[in-house]
């Protein structure tokens, strides 16, 4: 795999500074809408850093007035039709749910990823652009941005992976109105209700923000870091009692006494602690 900061991508551009990884995505003239190329390459992008132990935290912007104008329509032509025979609708609807569970996977990736994933959210998050931040791990908005389940506003039923996460993050009953209405919910209620964690005045302000939040995290023990996210999911997942079961193997198995040490030595010293990194995930023989 093209390591992710050397590779010309057509929906985003990606950098490297202090172990925080920024991918932002890079079609402002279309409102950063999700073409064909989007749903490959983001993926690509997030495996890469993730499974090479690039980065200690990524945070994902946007440029231009929107953060994501969500699907681009144009994805939709023939949707379904490869592969199947025509006239034979059964064996399009197994093909297309297949399909439909590869775009899913372009955002569970941030969900999936060891390091944390923040959204630096300005404008309108429409769409794909909801299904994109609710996997992240944290979400900040500028103050002009706006959520919108877009889907219910064209006729279909929003499908890669709001409803999953967003039940588990907001009330339902919001969840319910976002869904059934399509209306635009604004930063200052999104805060309201816990969808983010903190309203800035700009995009730069966002931006900024979400990035000396990922800094900070960049300098905490990433083991700690990667095993904290690994109990969250699980606890959001699981019952008390499983996901107290599977802290204590984590923490027999991954317990690692040498890393705090350096954090109470560091700490004495006056100085950053030095800790080791993840190592690269060996995939395949």
């Amino acid at each position: 795999m093209s390591n992710a900061f050397e590779t010309a991508w057509s929906c985003f551009s990606v950098t490297l500074e202090g172990r925080v990884a920024h991918i932002r995505l890079n079609r402002p003239e279309a409102y950063n809408a999700m073409n064909r190329a989007f749903w490959n390459e983001l993926p690509a992008i997030v495996r890469d850093i993730d499974d090479n132990a690039r980065a200690r935290a990524i945070v994902i912007s946007s440029t231009g007035k929107h953060f994501s104008a969500g699907m681009d329509l144009q994805n939709f032509a023939g949707v379904g039709e490869a592969g199947a025979r025509p006239g034979d609708r059964w064996v399009q609807a197994e093909a297309s749910r297949h399909h439909l569970r590869s775009l899913q996977d372009t955002f569970s990736c941030l969900d999936e990823a060891r390091i944390p994933v923040i959204a630096a959210i300005q404008g309108g998050c429409i769409g794909g652009g909801v299904d994109l931040t609710s996997a992240c791990d944290i979400r900040y908005a500028s103050a002009d941005a706006f959520f919108c389940v877009q889907e219910i506003n064209i006729g279909m039923t929003a499908d890669a992976g709001t409803f999953p996460r967003l039940c588990k993050l907001i009330p339902q009953g919001w969840v319910r109105e976002l869904a059934y209405t399509g209306r635009r919910m604004p930063a200052a209620q999104a805060l309201q209700i816990g969808l983010v964690n903190a309203v800035l005045p700009d995009h730069e302000a966002v931006v900024a923000h979400a990035l000396a939040a990922a800094a900070e995290i960049a300098t905490k023990a990433p083991l700690a870091v990667a095993g904290s996210k690994v109990m969250i999911n699980h606890a959001r997942e699981h019952g008390t009692a499983a996901s107290l079961d599977y802290l204590g193997a984590w923490q027999a198995g991954m317990f690692a006494g040498p890393h705090m040490a350096e954090a109470f030595k560091a700490k004495q010293e006056g100085r950053e602690p030095d800790f080791p990194d993840l190592v690269p995930i060996h995939r395949g023989m």
